[in-house]
């Protein structure tokens, strides 16, 4: 049975595929779909480790939006076959409600079996959106310092790895690759603080923009 969900006014099309836009332009790949009790949480993947050697840190992204309809959900789907089916949307154009069909799911998504949870997260205070521009920034300067054009692959996913997973100054358990998915993504402005949260190996940041969800290495974990 086919399977959609129905966004509670048109804005919100164009908000979700700027979003996974954003999100395509790092990893296209697959989007996560947890719908339930009237709110779609959106996850995409902008770093995670391709394999048992890959020391990458685990980063995705997060938007929540309305829903007009209670229905619940979970699919992992390809993410440009969402976008093509929010873009029919769009151009037929009209006001209200918007029913998106749900593409087919995809398998063997590995970011995507580990689940962030919903609820305990617990306060860590907050670092400015400046601060972690000027990370993000730095850290891909030097990844481009690194991995010059024909660099094995090999090579590129180890200097990834090196620099996204560094912690920020002055965020000892946040990577420098959360400052990346939160630039990549558009969750950053000069103006809004970006509040720090944690639960068990999970570390959030938060803007009026969006959620950056990062689990941590056993290693990094507070003791």
């Amino acid at each position: 049975m086919s399977q959609s969900f129905l966004l509670t006014d048109r804005p919100s099309v164009g908000d979700l595929t700027t979003y996974l836009s954003r999100a395509s332009r790092v990893e296209d790949g697959s989007v996560r779909l947890i719908a339930g009790s009237g709110v779609l949480a959106v996850y995409t993947a902008i770093l995670y480790p391709r394999g048992l050697l890959d020391e990458t840190p685990t980063v995705l992204g997060l938007r929540t939006f309305a829903l007009a309809d209670t229905g619940s959900f979970d699919a992992v789907v390809p993410s440009r076959s969402l976008l093509d089916r929010l873009a029919r949307v769009e151009s037929a154009g009209g006001d209200g409600p918007a029913e998106i069909g749900v593409p087919h799911e995809v398998g063997s998504v590995t970011w995507a079996g580990i689940s962030p949870p919903r609820g305990g997260w617990h306060p860590q205070g907050s670092t400015d959106a400046v601060h972690l521009e000027l990370a993000a920034h730095a850290g891909i300067a030097e990844i481009a310092d690194a991995v010059p054009t024909g660099t094995g692959e090999q090579l590129v996913t180890r200097a990834r790895a090196e620099v996204w997973g560094r912690p920020i100054d002055g965020l000892e358990h946040v990577p420098a690759g959360a400052a990346f998915a939160a630039l990549s993504l558009g969750f950053l402005h000069a103006d809004d603080p970006v509040n720090v949260f944690e639960t068990g190996p999970w570390t959030r940041l938060t803007t009026k923009r969006g959620h950056v969800l990062i689990r941590r290495k056993a290693w990094s974990l507070k003791g």
